[in-house]
């Protein structure tokens, strides 16, 4: 566990390593409440990032808790990684461009996803789109948006990272959500925003905004 201990123009790294199980969500806790910046947090694997994403929704709840997993395949592999991983990778790389609103910020990750590379910052800033309720949204530039950011068209959203129209009704996954939503257009017009369960495909409940990060990274 590493964090930030230093102003900007001073920074010092303390490492902190060796806290027993069970232990570790509250000591993670209470120095991410310390600290005005992001605190990390290296996981031996994906089963203790899990466990420490369970243990933190529960002691933790004031903490806004980021998940940067490993990919799910070898580099230069010929199967492509999960692209719920992905898009949960791209989100949380987006999420840290942004300011946290005074939330204490916990980022957890794995060793082999902390060694492998990703974008710079660049690739990341100004590509989360926002949605709000009355406001106008032109749907044929949503469509090339979404694509462009890595969205996939299909007939019926169930993962990250996947869209799909109906006349005016848009179904969009966006990364990193724990639901995908439901946009009902009037026009051009954002009438309403709803989650809903991909599953049934049934809404959850209803929301004033939503935000579109873009889900993969192209190489260029």
């Amino acid at each position: 566990m590493t964090a930030d201990t230093g102003a900007v123009s001073d920074r010092r790294i303390a490492t902190i390593w060796g806290v027993p199980e069970g232990y570790d969500a509250l000591l993670l806790a209470r120095r991410a409440r310390e600290h005005s910046g992001p605190l990390l947090h290296i996981a031996r694997n994906d089963a203790s990032m899990a466990r420490l994403t369970d243990m933190l929704a529960f002691v933790a709840a004031d903490v806004e808790v980021l998940r940067f997993p490993a990919w799910d395949c070898l580099p230069y592999d010929r199967v492509s990684p999960n692209p719920t991983i992905v898009a949960e990778r791209v989100a949380t790389l987006t999420r840290l461009l942004e300011a946290s609103g005074g939330k204490p910020r916990l980022v957890l990750t794995t060793v082999n996803a902390a060694l492998q590379r990703v974008a710079p910052r660049k690739t990341f800033e100004g590509q989360s789109l926002s949605i709000r309720t009355g406001e106008s949204l032109d749907q044929s530039l949503l469509i090339d948006l979404l694509i462009a950011n890595g969205y996939t068209r299909t007939d019926t959203v169930m993962e990250a990272g996947e869209f799909a129209t109906r006349g005016g009704i848009f179904d969009l996954y966006p990364a990193g959500a724990p639901e995908p939503v439901r946009l009902d257009l009037f026009g051009d017009e954002v009438e309403n925003i709803r989650a809903f369960d991909p599953g049934t495909q049934r809404s959850t409940d209803k929301r004033d905004a939503g935000a579109l990060p873009r889900v993969r990274v192209f190489a260029r």
